[in-house]
């Protein structure tokens, strides 16, 4: 389904991929993980045709991203963690532009509007502006538009941002529903236990370079530790943080 290989980026100077490589099949949920600044964003704007890589290839279905990139878009379904919705439309004006780009059918937009809105609970607000939604009522907005065209793969970096536990839970129970359809999703998120409840596989990246891959525990039994958060800090090379936490309430003292 998905093929990375030896992805590599610059900016200027400044190396911000080097040289990765993985695979994600059919039907796979597969963690993209790493700290603050460590490349997963601009991997993720590389495999949706964002950014141009310095060097490597992107695969989407069999198709080049790089020489197919319309091709390749009209599979993939993007949750961004930070989307500028045009906010002064309804949802519904949203919601159909989405569609109509897709150039889906009238009556399914807006049938899928309808159906999509009202089990999300957001039937009394779908012809209000967006300007006055909240953060988890534009989040609901935001997952909607990217699933709208039943993408084959789905790109999802911090979903469930403002999102209320009870419609976390919902997209949660979607994701491994559209997986076990034979849709791939790629999970992007700082919240490891979701990731180690929802994914099969996950790679951790740190300064664009791969550090592990795998399953939970063959990325455990790669980091020797017993536990995804130790394993993520010993591999991300963070191994004083009750160190750094006191010196904080030093400060603060």
């Amino acid at each position: 389904m998905l093929r990375v290989a030896e992805l590599t980026k610059y900016f200027g100077s400044i190396q911000a991929v080097n040289n990765l490589s993985f695979e994600v099949s059919a039907g796979e949920v597969f963690g993209l993980l790493g700290p603050n600044g460590a490349g997963k964003t601009t991997t993720i704007k590389m495999i949706i045709g964002i950014l141009e890589p310095t060097d490597g290839k992107v695969e989407v279905c069999g198709l080049n991203v790089g020489s197919e990139p319309l091709e390749v878009k009209k599979k993939i379904g993007y949750v961004p963690e930070n989307a500028a919705l045009y906010e002064n439309l309804s949802a519904r004006e949203y919601l159909e532009l989405i569609g109509n780009l897709h150039h889906l059918p009238k009556d399914r937009i807006s049938n899928q509007i309808e159906r999509l809105m009202r089990t999300l609970d957001l039937s009394d607000a779908i012809d209000r502006r967006m300007t006055g939604y909240s953060k988890g009522m534009k989040q609901k907005v935001l997952l909607t538009s990217a699933l709208m065209h039943n993408p084959d793969l789905i790109i999802m970096d911090e979903p469930f941002s403002g999102l209320d536990s009870n419609s976390a839970a919902i997209f949660k129970r979607l994701i491994q529903q559209l997986a076990a359809g034979g849709k791939t999703v790629i999970f992007s998120s700082h919240v490891l236990e979701v990731v180690e409840r929802l994914c099969g596989r996950l790679l951790i990246i740190n300064h664009g370079t791969k550090l592990a891959c795998g399953t939970v525990n063959e990325v455990l039994a790669q980091a020797g530790e017993l536990s995804l958060e130790k394993a993520f800090s010993k591999l991300t090379g963070v191994t004083d943080i009750e160190d750094r936490a006191a010196d904080i309430m030093e400060a603060l003292e």
